[in-house]
């Protein structure tokens, strides 16, 4: 189950100052509220490590928020990213229907990685293959890839050359059930952090 330490879900009661700063208000619509107990009562892998963040402003009428980061050992922030859930109860005609969920993911890759014309397509590939395995109805996905190579020069520390990939992407929930919408997208992560498939060890790590 995710941790409680952050800010609650946002709406028009939680504006007015009228609602639990750690509580989804029992004023909002139900909808939103099944769909955040939902997300909030999601069992993910180990490696995840979640909070609850200030969800963005004026985008929808209802909205929440997760931070999510992921990575081994090694290095703990191989991977991270943030969801957020838009809740419009007159739906919106772009999302085609009322719960958006709307991520960003930020992974650092091996330097083998980098410069590889295809790294966009395959980072897309693991959002929407992590959504298709974990059953997360959903419509109206789209979004956009980003690749950075970047080169350090004088006394600077860490690797001469770094890649950095970037997903940006939204997509409709189909039902309010949002637990294999937060697997996926914890999914996502750790295949970008390069961590193997849930329930795989690897030789030599414990």
């Amino acid at each position: 189950m995710l941790p409680h330490p952050g800010v609650a879900a946002d709406g028009p009661a939680a504006a007015a100052g009228g609602a639990d700063a750690d509580a989804v208000p029992s004023s909002a619509p139900t909808a939103f509220q099944e769909a955040v107990t939902s997300l909030l009562a999601t069992q993910l892998r180990r490696e995840a490590r979640v909070e609850r963040i200030r969800p963005p402003q004026r985008l929808a009428p209802w909205s929440f928020a997760i931070a999510v980061d992921v990575g081994t050992t090694a290095n703990p922030d191989s991977a991270t990213g943030r969801l957020v859930v838009l809740y419009d109860p007159d739906g919106a005609e772009a999302w085609d229907g009322e719960i958006r969920l709307v991520a960003f993911a930020q992974a650092d890759l091996s330097p083998d990685m980098a410069g590889d014309p295809l790294l966009p397509a395959v980072g897309w590939s693991w959002l929407t293959e992590s959504l298709e395995q974990r059953n997360a109805e959903h419509t109206a996905v789209g979004g956009t890839v980003t690749q950075t190579t970047s080169t350090r020069f004088g006394d600077l520390h860490g690797p001469a050359t770094s890649t950095q990939l970037e997903l940006r992407g939204s997509w409709t929930a189909t039902t309010t059930d949002l637990a294999p919408h937060l697997q996926a997208f914890v999914d996502l992560l750790c295949t970008a952090a390069g961590l193997p498939p849930e329930g795989v060890a690897v030789i030599g790590e414990r």
